[in-house]
């Protein structure tokens, strides 16, 4: 698994465009109840 490490106080802002099966929604819905922003998900 690959991990990324973030150092500062630097807000981060991005778009991330995932490929995967349907199985793999549940795990990325439960990631974003971590950031504690907004997080849109689409094409599901």
């Amino acid at each position: 698994m690959d991990k990324i490490i973030i150092e500062g106080g630097n807000p981060l802002i991005g778009k991330v465009e995932i490929s995967g099966s349907k199985n793999a929604v549940l795990p990325i819905l439960a990631a974003t109840l971590l950031t504690g922003g907004k997080n849109v998900i689409t094409g599901v």
